[in-house]
């Protein structure tokens, strides 16, 4: 019995000696690991509090970059990258018994701010590193990634000539005057250029106080949709214009301009799926395409018009027309005339026989005559008619494409982009 006690007394020593030696030796590391290790040890996992219960971040740079922009779902997809510190004074230590002036700790084991963006539909957020930079005087630096998706309502009314400004907001979390505030330095613009769209600037604006945010100024560039979808409608209506040169009769103009229609039609469809989404400041150029089939349908039934009444001489769409009759008196002088030339290669005409004859030639030549300047005169009408309504076709057309012109480039649809703010 006595011998199992003094070998537990044994050992127990034994543990105690092994503990003081490690509590001693570690009490005497002051490497950044052990220093890292003590601070982690302190679990300080929540925000640092003051008397305010406010707590001040400061965003010394920001970087933004405009990634895509959704016309047809009126979506901003962007990047953020900050670089942020803030105060911890409980992460502070004594330089006198660590000399280090920095060290590196895991993101995960200290309290981190979180960036938001406040009109967002979707972000995330990660930083930069797995580490942050802690310094001894408890000043923590660390960097944020974001990636969000931005409801902005761009405004397309000018489109492919769209040029709009929209914010993105960015707030740190605070409630009832508890929380975190920004103090932003400067934000910078990266990559200014994506597929079609052009980021101008970006600029660090205020609503109020505590509402921060990116002023984003967006513009199209003009050159691909202007080649794919407005230049294209303003050769179909030149080329419509200029097919008034075809001649009135034969149908040639009627089936060129019925193939324009088609056409113009079968670009539309084609192009509908690139045509952008409707807004609060829908794009123009919907009701542009629609007055331009106007155009080209309204040219197309005006010649089939002039067509008919340079043949017919009349627009009326009836069984029984007027041209009926001169075609039956016609074919009646057509006949009397073939009598006439066999009575006069069978008879041997004697004086009353060949008067009465002359008379029939005479009587026929006549009404021929008559036909054919009455064909003639209608056909100088419908002509008349035609040019009348070319040189209104042209200065109509002429005119509205200027007119377009101008207000696709200067008119300004008026958006509101803070409707996300309620108060």
């Amino acid at each position: 019995m006595l011998k199992f006690l003094s070998h537990n007394l044994v050992r127990t020593m034994f543990l105690l000696s092994v503990i003081t030696v490690e509590h001693v030796h570690s009490s005497n590391c002051t490497s950044r690991r052990c220093l890292s290790n003590v601070l982690i040890d302190k679990n300080l996992l929540s925000q640092p509090q003051n008397d305010s219960c406010t707590h001040e971040v400061r965003v010394p740079k920001l970087e933004y970059q405009t990634l895509e922009v959704n016309t047809k779902q009126l979506r901003l997809l962007i990047l953020l990258q900050a670089s942020i510190e803030w105060e911890d004074p409980e992460l502070a230590w004594d330089t006198s018994v660590y000399k280090f002036d920095e060290v590196i700790l895991p993101v995960d084991k200290i309290w981190t701010p979180e960036l938001l963006v406040t009109n967002a539909m979707t972000s995330t957020l990660k930083h930069g590193s797995a580490n942050v930079l802690v310094y001894s005087n408890g000043t923590v630096k660390d960097d944020l990634i974001i990636n969000a998706e931005v409801n902005c309502e761009v405004n397309l009314f000018n489109y492919p000539f769209a040029y709009d400004v929209c914010p993105v907001a960015v707030q740190a979390w605070d409630t009832d005057k508890c929380g975190t505030t920004l103090v932003f330095g400067e934000v910078r613009l990266s990559d200014n250029s994506h597929g079609d769209w052009q980021t101008m600037s970006a600029i660090l604006q205020k609503k109020r106080d505590d509402r921060n945010y990116i002023q984003v100024e967006l513009k199209l560039k003009p050159t691909n949709p202007f080649l794919t979808l407005m230049l294209p409608s303003y050769l179909i209506l030149f080329v419509d214009i200029v097919s008034f040169a075809l001649p009135l009769r034969g149908g040639g103009r009627n089936a060129f301009k019925v193939t324009l229609v088609l056409s113009f039609t079968l670009f539309i469809n084609i192009l509908n799926s690139q045509l952008p989404g409707d807004s609060e400041c829908s794009p123009i150029i919907r009701p542009h395409f629609c007055i331009c089939l106007i155009f080209l349908v309204v040219s197309m039934l005006v010649s089939m018009l002039t067509t008919r009444l340079s043949l017919e001489g009349q627009l009326v769409f009836c069984c029984w027309s007027k041209g009926s009759a001169p075609k039956i008196t016609e074919n009646k002088e057509q006949n009397e005339d073939e009598e006439t030339k066999a009575d006069i290669s069978t008879i041997q005409p004697n004086g009353s026989e060949n008067s009465r004859i002359l008379r029939k030639v005479a009587k026929y030549l006549e009404t021929h005559e008559t036909n054919e300047a009455e064909k003639e005169r209608q056909h100088k009408f419908a002509d008349m008619l035609d040019k009348t309504f070319f040189w209104i076709y042209f200065i109509g057309g002429l005119g509205y494409l200027v007119m377009m012109t101008v207000i696709m480039l200067n008119y300004k649809c008026e958006v509101n982009h803070f409707d996300f703010w309620h108060n």
